[in-house]
């Protein structure tokens, strides 16, 4: 036999052995077939009432220069933070915010005539029954404004985890749902992701304590968290 019949048998070989790979291989693979799966997303909400509440109180002072009017002011936010202290509100809930001085000009706006000097401090309250009658003692020790209430949890990473297990316990009973609509069998979860926890918001109000001090109504808030889930199907 010639070297060209030779190769030209060898060539036929190798191609009827591809041609039979591409054959077997579709077959073969169809032999594991791709497992079916279910994505569903699950809402947990956790309703609760808030325990604290921050106000912010300002002073403010003038005076013919900037020291005088700087001094003046730190005198008053020493007053308004002994106040606070007074009423029942720890250091570590005291914080200062802001301090600033600005210029005040005659009519023509040509002068400069004195200056005015302001400063806040935030005052968080463990308490929200005493909200009232703290907000009454900083008035009185002479804060001329009043910022709040920013009602808050004091347990709200626990009440997050609460709406999370939720937000799970919501995906599987609608995957589960859906696994039944469509003659399946659900499975095990093969992935999970959470999609964030939302901030608390009023949910409702609850009546105010009967005092004669400033009303503040705590109401509920609702702690709400996310989860995407897929779970396997057969």
């Amino acid at each position: 036999m010639s070297r060209s019949r030779l190769a030209l048998g060898t060539l036929g070989v190798v191609a009827l052995v591809a041609g039979l790979a591409a054959t077997l291989t579709p077959s073969a693979r169809s032999d594991t077939p791709t497992p079916h799966q279910i994505t569903v997303q699950g809402v947990g909400s956790v309703d609760a009432v808030p325990d604290q509440v921050a106000f912010s109180f300002g002073v403010q002072t003038s005076a013919k220069t900037a020291s005088a009017a700087l001094a003046a002011n730190a005198e008053a936010a020493t007053k308004l933070i002994a106040a606070l202290k007074a009423a029942g509100i720890p250091a570590k809930s005291l914080q200062t915010q802001q301090v600033s001085l600005s210029q005040r000009v005659s009519d023509d706006g040509q002068t400069v005539v004195g200056y005015n000097a302001s400063s806040s401090v935030s005052a968080t309250i463990g308490s929200i029954d005493k909200a009232g009658a703290v907000v009454d003692a900083a008035v009185a020790a002479g804060a001329t404004s009043v910022d709040g209430p920013s009602l808050t949890l004091s347990n709200e990473q626990a009440l997050e985890r609460k709406a999370l297990a939720g937000a799970v316990a919501d995906a599987k009973a609608r995957a589960q749902a859906l696994a039944e609509a469509a003659g399946l069998a659900l499975g095990s979860i093969v992935a999970i992701s959470e999609g964030g926890a939302s901030q608390p918001v009023p949910y409702a109000a609850k009546a105010a304590a009967d005092s004669g001090a400033v009303p503040t109504d705590p109401g509920t808030q609702s702690v709400t968290d996310s989860v995407t889930v897929t779970f396997a199907t057969t």
